[in-house]
């Protein structure tokens, strides 16, 4: 039981760096087997998946550190672009969860880009791991629960 947690883990942390790697469909496989219980797998899944993301919010946060992005941000459209992301979410913090949230909920936009985003524009991080964890945890029990109901018609 607690073997297959630990390689849901490690496989969602995989998967939240490299975008290759499906989670959902390894947790379908793995409730389907039914040798852990769901809420292990869920668990495992959301913990590894947003460990993952955290190191994409981190990168967001130094992005400009690195002198290609640097100098992109000095052209006026980038300026006028980030000045207006940060106009929207600044003193907003419902604005960003609930951006995050929708997006770790259905993966539009891939919540790996909105994880570089939220970094780039200084979202708190407790908001972005709060709206992470749940909106995760709603996704992997949507898709545990949609694989069950499918494999229970035939």
């Amino acid at each position: 039981m607690w073997g297959e947690g630990l390689a849901v883990l490690g496989l969602a942390v995989a998967s939240a760096l490299i975008p290759l790697i499906n989670i959902e469909a390894i947790i379908a496989v793995a409730a389907a087997q039914g040798q852990a219980p769901t809420w292990l797998l869920v668990l495992g899944a959301t913990v590894g998946q947003m460990a993952g993301k955290l190191l994409w919010y981190y990168g967001g946060r130094e992005i400009d550190r690195f002198g290609f992005v640097a100098r992109r941000m000095e052209r006026p459209r980038a300026k006028a672009s980030m000045a207006r992301w940060r106009v929207r979410t600044e003193g907003r913090p419902w604005f960003c969860a609930g951006m995050l949230l929708v997006s770790a909920a259905t993966g539009f936009p891939p919540y790996a880009v909105l994880a570089v985003l939220a970094g780039a524009l200084r979202v708190p991080v407790v908001v972005f791991l709060v709206t992470g964890l749940l909106g995760r945890a709603l996704r992997f029990w949507a898709v545990i629960g949609g694989t069950a109901t499918v494999l229970t018609w035939w």
